[in-house]
């Protein structure tokens, strides 16, 4: 999950290009240098997306570049009932006042995303236009979610990702006050745990996210799990991918089916 970092620039060298008729290569294709670049070309379609998170793999790009597809090795993954929330975490979530909400406004949560500090004074760009559109797509289409973290009306912090099965893919992140994006990452941690998604992929190191209890796992690791966690055998995704769409659109909690926690407090 991508806390308004920015994509690596890539070099020249070869790699897999992906177009309509050459489906993803193999993970365990990615290159070592740069870590994890698995294909280039292709599209942001649904159907291509989903066909690409159903076996670990997620692009990142910059606004100038043409669309590049990662697998890295390691992957950054939590186990839900494993977060870790500090003395300090838990005092904000108590004392804060703030609230919880759940695909209330994806469109702004990326916008947000998009404009975070990426750690050198230069906004995260990589979320560019055509991603956006993508992923407000998939949200129209119940796969993508957001959980948003509230002062009042004021939008403050918050996530966005994708859910497949027992499998949240995280995408990114963003805070306007300090420990915001963390509230909103517990949040989502306690619902997927609730819910029995045992992991969140977090996709590459990230000491923000370690600190919650983050951890390094292999590649074939995560594949294994994902062969596990996503119901549709991979011999029917690859044919037909959207066959991962709900079949209705849904907000998360329609589709858990189960009631939300709505107030920071009772995170903790």
């Amino acid at each position: 999950m991508h806390g308004g970092a920015g994509c690596r620039k890539v070099s020249g060298r070869a790699r897999p290009e992906l177009t309509l008729y050459n489906p993803f290569p193999p993970p365990s294709q990615a290159l070592t240098d740069p870590s994890g670049l698995l294909a280039t070309g292709g599209d942001l379609q649904p159907a291509t997306l989903l066909c690409a998170y159903s076996q670990g793999i997620f692009p990142w790009f910059e606004s100038d570049d043409e669309i590049l597809w990662w697998s890295p090795d390691p992957r950054l993954v939590l186990r839900s009932d494993q977060i870790h929330i500090s003395r300090s975490l838990k005092k904000v979530a108590r004392r804060s006042g703030w609230g919880l909400r759940y695909d209330a406004v994806f469109p702004d949560v990326m916008t947000h995303c998009a404009r975070a500090d990426r750690g050198d004074g230069e906004p995260g760009t990589w979320i560019t236009r055509n991603m956006l559109q993508a992923y407000i797509e998939l949200h129209d289409l119940g796969v993508a979610h957001s959980v948003e973290v509230f002062d009042g009306e004021r939008l403050i912090g918050g996530l966005y990702g994708v859910l497949l099965d027992k499998v949240f893919f995280g995408e990114s992140m963003f805070s306007l006050e300090p420990n915001a994006s963390k509230i909103a990452f517990v949040a989502l941690s306690r619902l997927c745990r609730d819910h029995g998604i045992e992991i969140i992929d977090c996709q590459v190191y990230n000491p923000h996210l370690e600190s919650l209890g983050a951890h390094l796992m292999s590649r074939q690791d995560f594949e294994n799990h994902l062969r596990g966690a996503i119901k549709t055998p991979m011999s029917g995704i690859l044919p037909n991918p959207l066959c991962l769409l709900p079949s209705r659109s849904q907000g998360l909690d329609s589709r858990l089916g189960g009631k939300l926690i709505h107030s920071v407090a009772e995170l903790v």
